[in-house]
C-alpha cells in the first residue's frame, strides 16, 4: 500500500490493528508518521500515544504498553522504532530482542491497540518466522523512495492544493536541482510558496535562486562536457566549481563516482536489464539510473572506460603530486581528447 492510499483508508474506516511500514525515504516515513497521529486527538496523545527506539528499548517493554488499555479515549497508538532484529542485519549496538514477543503478540493483538512498526529499511528478512508472522497480520505501506514521476505528482498535487501553479520549466527546474529526491523537493515547497506570496506562480527563476544546485548536479554538466569533448566548456565548469570552494579531491571523487555508474548501467544495460533492476542492483535513486542511461547510451564503453581511467589518474596525482588541480584536469582532457579522436 503507498501513502495516499493509506491516508484514504485512514480516514474513512476504522484503522487495522497491526502495520509495518518499510523503506528508506524518511520524507514518506514521516508523512507516514503524521497520519498515524491524526487517528488520536490532540488532547490524549499523551496519555494515548507512545514510542520506542528497539535499538535502545526491550520488545516486552514496548509491546506490555501496546497491550494496555485507552486512558480516557477509544485508541492507543504505539510506534515501534528501528527493528533491526526484523532484518538480515546483525544490528552492532543495537540491543537483542527476542523476536518470539512479537510472534506471540501477533497471534492476539489487541483490539483498541495500533501498532505500527516503523521500519526505515530496504526490505525485511523474509526467512525470519517473525516477518512471515507480519505479513499474515500486518498492513505493510511502502516508504520506498519515489520514482522521478511519482514524486513530481505528488509534489505538484501539494502546490495546487496550496492554491499555487507552477510555470512552465519551474518543476523541471525542481526535479533537475533536486535529482527528483522526493524530500529534498518538498522541503522546499514552503520556501517556494513564502516567496512567491502574496502571488501565486511558482516561477522558473524562483526555483533557481532558491534551491541550490548540489554538487553532483554542478558536476553531471562537467561529465557531459568532458564527453563531448567540449575543452573551453569543461575547464570553466571545473574553474567555476574551485572558485565555489569545492575541494579539487572532492570534485573529482564525484567525477569518478559519475563515471563510475555510467561504466555500470552501459554494461547492465547491454546485459538487457531493465531500468528497474539496475536500480536494484546497484541501489540508486531510480531518477541517477534514467539520467545515466540517456547518457551512456550516446557514447561507447572505450570513451567511458577511457575517462573513468583518466580521473583515476588524476585522483592519484592529487594525493602525490604539487601540481595545480587546473593543470591535471587540463593534461587530462588533452589526453581523452586525443585518446577518443
Amino acid at each position: 500500500m503507498d501513502i495516499p492510499t493509506l491516508k484514504k483508508q485512514l480516514k474513512g474506516a476504522s484503522p487495522a490493528m497491526v502495520y509495518t511500514v518499510v523503506g528508506t525515504q524518511m520524507e514518506l516515513q514521516a508523512e507516514t508518521r503524521q497520519a498515524f497521529l491524526d487517528l488520536i486527538p490532540a488532547e490524549e496523545r499523551v496519555m494515548n500515544v507512545a514510542s520506542y527506539d528497539l535499538e535502545a528499548t526491550p520488545l516486552d517493554e514496548a509491546l506490555a504498553d501496546a497491550m494496555a488499555a485507552p486512558f480516557f479515549g477509544e485508541r492507543r497508538l504505539v510506534f515501534l522504532n528501528k527493528p533491526t532484529f526484523l532484518t538480515g542485519s546483525t544490528g552492532r549496538g543495537s540491543l537483542k530482542q527476542d523476536p518470539d514477543l512479537l510472534k506471540e503478540y501477533l497471534n492476539h493483538p489487541e483490539p483498541t491497540t495500533t501498532l505500527v512498526i516503523m521500519a526505515p529499511y530496504e526490505k525485511l528478512d523474509g526467512r525470519k518466522g517473525v516477518v512471515k508472522s507480519l505479513k499474515k497480520v500486518a498492513v505493510e505501506v511502502s516508504a520506498a523512495p519515489l520514482d522521478e514521476s511519482q514524486a513530481r505528482h505528488i509534489v505538484e498535487a501539494r502546490f495546487q492544493k496550496d492554491g499555487f501553479i507552477l510555470q512552465n520549466g519551474a518543476m523541471d527546474e525542481l526535479v533537475r536541482r533536486t535529482n527528483a529526491d522526493y524530500g529534498q523537493m518538498m522541503s522546499h515547497v514552503q520556501q517556494l510558496e513564502t516567496y512567491a506570496y502574496p502571488g501565486k506562480d511558482i516561477t522558473i527563476a524562483a526555483v533557481q535562486g532558491l534551491v541550490p544546485q548540489s554538487l553532483d548536479e554542478n558536476v553531471f554538466d562537467l561529465v557531459q562536457a568532458v564527453l563531448d569533448q567540449h575543452q573551453v566548456m569543461a575547464l570553466d565548469d571545473y574553474q567555476q566549481l574551485l572558485a565555489a570552494q569545492q575541494q579539487p579531491l572532492q570534485i573529482n571523487a564525484v567525477l569518478v563516482s559519475q563515471f563510475r555508474l555510467l561504466l555500470q548501467v552501459k554494461i547492465l544495460s547491454q546485459r538487457g536489464l531493465s531500468q528497474g533492476t539496475i536500480t536494484q542492483q546497484l541501489k540508486v535513486h531510480p531518477y541517477r539510473v534514467q539520467l545515466a542511461q540517456r547518457t551512456a547510451q550516446k557514447y561507447d564503453l572505450a570513451t567511458l572506460c577511457q575517462a573513468y581511467q583518466g580521473l583515476i589518474q588524476i585522483e592519484r596525482d592529487l594525493k602525490t603530486t604539487s601540481r595545480s588541480p587546473e593543470l591535471l584536469f587540463q593534461l587530462f582532457m588533452l589526453k581523452f581528447n586525443k585518446a577518443v579522436d
